[in-house]
């Protein structure tokens, strides 16, 4: 009876021992990037995969409800980044379907039980074609207008039920094939957006919500300056907005914190004629021509050539201001980003998001996410 009870609590320990191991596997930090090349090929020295565990390619579009390929170059790039696996096997490579100009088809895609199904049947045949490991529905956005696409009031209910019917045939392909196959939404950061859909339905279907915790502040949109990315509320913000704010909404509104991917942006803001009053912060301000920064240009051309590095310590986000030429510029750089990856991990958030690869050149900012994710030698798709 000794030799049978101990062996028993031997394999009680093993059995622990495996769901903490199993554990912690699931609790590894997510670092997806969107890769966007639209007609551009890629090819090596394009694109390392080092330092993300997941890839979004964008963007898939929909035509006549039926998922395909957005470019004439999707169907190489797609090969190309799928063949990095052989030396970074962990890697995870979806495609992105949708995004702010081709999510009008969305809409009659989600109406009826049949328009799913055919959307569903183009999904897994995209998939299978170029063996990818799952799909990012960047639907933006349900019940309302985005960039002038197609809505309707049904689209809060519809949303759900082509999750649903994705997560199911997704469900049933992998019990084929062993394949996991991953379902991610990209969320816009707001109330309206939560309003617009069944937060607390859908998260129960997909594996990660990807929170665009970015563009709370928009020149054109805006005529005041604000951080387009701040991690925590400025008392001083007239909008009120931060990444912090979106992130206690959303989980209020039932997602869970390990399926929240904090997104960031690899690309800045700006504006003209703002006064020289607070370093141009929260002053009123106009759209100026390439008002979309990408961090290269930034890091490039902008600081250290007449821009000013400023910190608002409330938010923990940097920006920029030419006294001269009355510029301001919101942006994110390597100490803000530390500061949202300790952030995640405190919060026990899924991981990070980030938009877009292309935009920083330099690598520091993918760098920045790698270090302050990094758990004992380093997160990265090729040393897992």
């Amino acid at each position: 009876m000794g030799k049978v009870r101990l062996k028993q609590r031997a394999m009680l320990v093993l059995l622990a021992l495996c769901l903490v191991a199993a554990g912690a596997e699931a609790a590894e930090p997510v670092v997806a990037g969107y890769v966007f090349p639209q007609n551009a090929l890629l090819q090596d020295g394009s694109v390392s995969v080092r330092g993300m565990t997941r890839i979004n390619y964008a963007f898939a579009n929909i035509q006549n409800g039926r998922m395909v390929e957005g470019a004439a170059t999707d169907a190489q790039n797609l090969t190309w980044l799928v063949a990095q696996k052989k030396d970074h096997p962990a890697l995870q490579v979806l495609v992105s379907v949708g995004g702010w100009l081709w999510s009008g088809g969305f809409s009659d895609a989600a109406r009826t039980s049949q328009s799913r199904n055919v959307f569903a049947d183009s999904v897994m045949a995209f998939l299978q074609r170029y063996q990818l490991d799952g799909l990012d529905v960047d639907w933006e956005y349900p019940g309302m207008r985005g960039a002038g696409h197609k809505f309707r009031k049904e689209d809060r209910e519809n949303f759900t039920l082509l999750l649903r019917a994705l997560r199911e045939r997704f469900k049933k392909e992998s019990e084929r094939t062993h394949h996991r196959l991953y379902l991610t939404i990209a969320a816009g950061a707001s109330d309206e957006f939560l309003q617009h859909t069944e937060m607390d339905k859908v998260q129960a279907l997909v594996d990660a919500v990807n929170l665009m915790a970015y563009d709370y502040y928009e020149a054109g949109s805006d005529e005041t300056t604000g951080n387009h990315a701040p991690l925590f509320t400025d008392p001083h913000d007239p909008k009120g907005v931060s990444a912090d704010a979106s992130v206690q909404a959303f989980e209020r509104a039932g997602v869970p914190p390990e399926k929240l991917v904090l997104g960031v942006p690899f690309y800045g803001r700006m504006w003209g004629d703002v006064p020289d009053v607070n370093h141009g912060l929260f002053q009123p301000g106009k759209t100026v021509a390439d008002a979309y920064a990408p961090y290269t240009r930034i890091a490039g051309s902008l600081l250290g050539h007449g821009f000013v590095r400023y910190w608002d310590a409330s938010s923990s986000v940097p920006y920029l201001y030419n006294a001269e030429q009355h510029v301001f510029v919101s942006y994110e750089d390597p100490e803000s980003l530390a500061a949202k990856c300790k952030y995640v991990r405190k919060r026990g958030l899924g991981g990070v998001m980030f938009w877009s690869y292309s935009d920083d050149a330099t690598g520091a900012l993918l760098g920045a996410l790698d270090r302050g994710l990094s758990v004992a030698g380093g997160n990265t798709a090729g040393s897992r």
